[in-house]
């Protein structure tokens, strides 16, 4: 399995310097903010496509951003350098992940974390290639984690506060993320506190909208119109193209024609949610807890609050691995936005048995980046959602003699 990891680095690396040598005329949106930032101190409103320099590409963020993107953009630094910076931040991502209760990693698990968060799913090769400013929601996301999944101790409720906080300011880059904040119940936790800690994230997702609409409501009119497309004449972000299954739901409508039709549109949505994500996560981790504690009476919400606190680790490998089922049931999923669905699946691949490690980084590593280098691209396509899919069925957890079956290797 070293060996394996070893070469999957290799691999890895080499799709890496390949992206990093692409044409200079990749990272679009990188210039797009960077637009948006100038236009805002020229006291323009950057939300109308015409007043961004060189670009058809509309601004997505909220007003507040504009003002916390500016030291970023200042002097043109980040446009021109963004791909060795955005190498660093994704280097950076890998070394703030956490074990799962574990307080020292072994290097195997560092380098194994670092393979998936800069190889899995191909979610870091979009972010390099667009230059989106998702690599600093998946910085804060690995921060936010870090916090959140440490040994359960009496003391430790006020980091987890912190990365309450921070998850919360991370769903309110891309709104349609927020039901991951539902995530943090299944931390091991009173469910008191684990109430708390929603609360919290909670108003950290609030807290940029309300300062939008507070200190920018011109802007903040302008940016409602360009999400929902109702600007005449420019790009919309809500109707582009993207790999989630709202779009395969779509797809699926319309080769029966029936595409316009929202209603069997949405609920071709559920069914296929359901069918693929919740049912067999909400399966698999309700036999997981039966088999553990098979005489265990009560109400059910009590007797998962009490078996959480009784099995801490797997209470946080469940929590991570929620984050990734609300990821692939959110209604819009870019390609870059697999960079995140990679890192909650670097935190849960380290323990698990060898068999399973090996296949998940199969399908989540080695097959899309050998297709990389190969130069089949997945635009378009259901590629990456099918990679992360069958991960999060590997992923899911199996009662193997009465025990979690994801074991230290």
């Amino acid at each position: 399995m070293t060996r394996f990891i070893l070469a999957l680095a290799v691999l890895v690396a080499t799709a890496v310097a390949i992206d990093m040598g692409m044409d200079d005329t990749f990272g679009w949106d990188a210039r797009v903010n960077c637009a948006a930032v100038d236009a805002h101190i020229a006291e323009l409103d950057p939300y109308f496509v015409k007043n961004l320099k060189d670009t058809k590409l509309s601004y997505p963020y909220l007003p507040v951003t504009l003002d916390a993107f500016r030291p970023l953009c200042a002097g043109g630094f980040l446009v021109a350098h963004y791909k060795p910076i955005f190498l660093v931040l994704a280097l950076l991502c890998a070394l703030l992940l956490p074990g799962l209760g574990k307080t020292r990693p072994a290097s195997r698990d560092v380098v194994l974390r670092g393979v998936f968060a800069l190889g899995g799913l191909l979610g870091f090769e979009w972010i390099v290639a667009t230059g989106n400013f998702a690599i600093l929601s998946g910085l804060l996301t690995a921060a936010s984690l870090a916090l959140l999944l440490r040994p359960a101790r009496p003391a430790s409720y006020v980091p987890q506060l912190a990365g309450a906080a921070v998850l919360g300011l991370v769903a309110s880059f891309k709104l349609v993320f927020v039901p991951v904040l539902a995530a943090l119940y299944f931390l091991p936790q009173p469910r008191r506190r684990k109430l708390v800690l929603v609360a919290v994230a909670a108003g950290m997702f609030a807290l940029p909208i309300l300062a939008s609409m507070a200190f920018y409501p011109d802007l903040s009119r302008s940016w409602l119109s360009a999400i929902l497309g109702q600007i005449p004449g420019q790009h919309a972000p809500g109707n582009e193209v993207n790999p989630s299954l709202l779009f395969l739901s779509l797809t699926l409508a319309d080769s029966v024609g029936l595409a316009g039709s929202k209603p069997i549109v949405v609920a071709l949505y559920g069914v296929i949610a359901i069918a693929l994500v919740l049912a067999p996560f909400t399966i698999s981790v309700w036999r997981m807890i039966q088999a553990q504690r098979p005489a265990r009476r009560g109400l059910r919400l009590r007797v998962l609050d009490d078996w959480l606190m009784e099995h801490p680790d797997a209470a946080m490998r469940i929590t991570v691995l929620t984050m990734y089922a609300i990821y692939l049931c959110a209604p819009r999923l870019k390609e870059y936005a697999f960079f995140e669905v990679a890192l909650y699946a670097a935190v849960l691949i380290v323990n698990l048995p060898a068999a399973t490690m090996a296949a998940v980084l199969t399908v989540g590593v080695a097959i899309p980046t050998l297709a990389s280098i190969s130069g089949i691209t997945f635009r378009g396509g259901f590629g990456q959602l099918t990679f992360a899919l069958i991960c999060f069925w590997l992923l899911l957890p199996r009662e193997s003699s009465g025990r979690l079956a994801p074991q230290q290797t």
